[in-house]
């Protein structure tokens, strides 16, 4: 069945209504019109926003307190379209033109035939079925396309066809530190509430910053920026976004908390470079993205990220300009890579944007009068690698620790860290971390300094019953370690014997 299509006659003669009543009841009964009556303009513009789904607008133009065409320009200023048909005295062509300037579908002149008025009528009911259709189309690719991506599909004939050009763009990718510890304790219901809270405002944040999501891949986001629109500042855009992102974490963390669901961190790497960009796939199921190894490397940025950080590639630095602040670089050793690669932490982005990551109180590492007997595990990617090795935690905050190790362990490596709830318990817990700095200690092992990607709620009050015990010795300090655990390291010995660690 055909949707119904709602009009508005607006005329100051009191006969026309039951005209028009009679001449449409066939149509009004059917469900294919329904008709409202103003006697003028300000009459009428009262109606639209009391039923603001009228989508003709059947308008006099000679009438008291507003007339048609002071009606019309109030159509065009509304978010909403309406198509508007003017009535007018035959031989008033200027007002006719004026009209049809100002936005109007068509016109008829009185008195009103009413069997042109229904051809009219079934014209603007084509065009605004077919506007509909549109709609439909454009909110179904905003779904699944970025807003841009969809706009340039839709008003481009050859957008469709597969094939891409060479482009420089930034390509930027976010990734949410620990989520799939995270998503394993939550239910999926939760777990899907909780992405889709977080995408929306991240989604919310890229699009101010015109950047053009290409997908997202679980709780990863892919953005291109200086594509399907060129911009000369991509690159500078890019950082500012980024930045922006870590930013709105807090809002994010803050409307998660209000819903009893955890806190999430996340880590961006930026890159720039020349890469193909259009439309991939087959003719029967295709996507606008881009392929390149500048975006290989991307991903491989990203990984460098611990929670909160920003990382970018010296392409990207140097594409952005000066705005951009550094708070560090360093040379990082990367799989697949022969070369040592260049990255820069972002500290923030000055110029019109003027923005800074969010800074964080550091909260002191307590040293520990007996270490925490714990084991270690190297990840690549989301994969363990090899057998748990032993470790003890010498030093301790909420977000990071010092581990002494028995082997070396690469620079923003991630570990999987796993822990006795208490001295006594037998029960452990899992921490994934990031390995921010590795470095010999003054006891021999290597030392990593770690940032916890993801503290699960009984780890969190583990750490912090270690943390407040700290140098006190006490009955907590002084049990035997739990059954079952491995026997004392070198590292345990010399601690136990008085060794400390290296200051940070």
């Amino acid at each position: 069945m055909e949707a119904t299509l709602k009009i508005l006659f607006v005329d100051d003669e009191p006969d026309l209504a039951p005209l028009i009543r009679q001449k449409f009841r066939r149509h009004v009964r059917e469900g294919l019109l329904a008709l409202d009556f103003a006697s003028d303009g300000v009459e009428a513009l009262e109606k639209l926003d009391q039923h603001p789904d009228i989508e003709l607008v059947v308008t006099d133009l000679n009438m008291p307190r507003m007339d048609g065409l002071t009606l019309l320009r109030h159509l065009r200023e509304r978010e909403r379209e309406h198509k508007a048909i003017v009535v007018t005295a035959y031989g008033d062509m200027e007002n006719i033109r004026t009209a049809m300037n100002q936005g109007a579908f068509d016109f008829l002149t009185k008195p009103i035939d009413l069997g042109d008025l229904e051809v009219t009528i079934n014209n603007a009911r084509e065009l605004v079925e077919r506007e509909r259709e549109a709609s439909v189309v454009r909110q179904a690719f905003g779904r699944y396309l970025s807003d841009k991506i969809a706009q340039a599909i839709l008003s481009d004939p050859g957008a469709l066809s597969l094939g891409g050009e060479r482009r420089e763009v930034s390509v930027l990718m976010s990734d949410l530190s620990g989520f799939s510890a995270l998503s394993e304790r939550l239910e999926p219901e939760r777990v899907v509430e909780l992405l889709n809270l977080y995408l929306g405002k991240m989604t919310e944040v890229i699009d101010a910053y015109d950047g053009t999501i290409d997908e997202f891949i679980g709780d990863a986001i892919l953005v291109i920026f200086g594509a399907p629109i060129a911009r000369s500042d991509h690159a500078e855009r890019a950082v500012a976004c980024a930045v922006a992102m870590q930013r709105a974490m807090a809002d994010v963390n803050a409307a998660l908390a209000e819903r009893g669901l955890p806190a999430l961190a996340m880590g961006i790497g930026l890159n720039t470079g020349e890469v193909v960009v259009g439309n991939i796939g087959s003719e029967k199921r295709a996507k606008y993205g881009v392929v390149g190894s500048p975006v290989n490397l991307t991903s491989r940025i990203q990984t460098l990220a611990a929670s909160g950080e920003v990382v970018i590639t010296t392409a990207t630095r140097e594409a952005a300009g000066p705005t951009v602040r550094i708070a560090s670089t360093r040379e990082v050793a990367m799989k697949g890579f022969a070369e040592p690669i260049t990255v820069h932490f972002v500290e923030g982005v000055g110029g019109d944007y003027d923005l800074a990551l969010p800074q964080t109180d550091a909260e002191p590492l307590v040293p520990l009068a007996v270490p925490i007997p714990c084991h270690y595990t190297p990840l690549d990617g989301k994969q363990l690698v090899g057998e748990p090795r032993r470790a003890e935690i010498v030093r301790l905050s909420s977000t990071h620790a010092i581990v002494l190790t028995a082997t070396s362990v690469p620079p923003r490596s991630d570990v999987r860290l796993t822990i006795p709830l208490s001295p006594e318990a037998e029960a452990t817990a899992e921490l994934y971390a990031k390995v921010v700095e590795a470095e010999s200690s003054s006891v021999g092992g290597p030392m990593l300094t770690v940032h916890f990607a993801g503290v699960p709620a009984e780890a969190a009050e583990a750490l912090a019953r270690y943390r407040a015990v700290g140098l006190t010795p006490g009955p907590a300090q002084g049990g035997a370690p739990p059954e079952g655990a491995l026997a004392p390291s070198s590292a345990e010995a010399a601690a136990d014997a008085g060794g400390s660690a290296a200051p940070l």
